[in-house]
């Protein structure tokens, strides 16, 4: 399984507060099979390209790419959902900052 393994792990959300690193095409794969949100063409494509990384050394990289492409749509890709929360905060403090005046 080593061969499967990505260039570097993606991070993601799984639950609430829970995140999963995900190391190689395998645990992209058993992500995307148990996802019971949405799917869509995202979805598709990275369990597409996953499976074929599983049997084919030269896939991994493109797993990979599909599998970040599905968690940044679905918002679950732990560097986007974080400077999103992020933003959204700073916004609702500005807002109460410029009530209190």
């Amino acid at each position: 399984m080593n061969a499967k393994r990505f260039s570097h792990p993606v991070e993601i959300f799984v639950g609430l507060g829970s995140h999963r690193v995900i190391e190689n095409a395998g645990q992209a794969y058993e992500v995307l099979n148990e996802w019971s949100g949405s799917r869509g063409p995202w979805h598709a494509q990275a369990l597409s390209k996953c499976r074929s990384a599983l049997t084919n050394d030269r896939n991994v990289a493109a797993a990979r790419i599909a599998f970040v492409a599905f968690a940044r749509a679905r918002g679950v890709l732990v560097p986007d959902a974080l400077t999103a929360a992020m933003t959204e905060a700073a916004r609702e403090w500005l807002k109460r900052r410029s009530f209190a005046r």
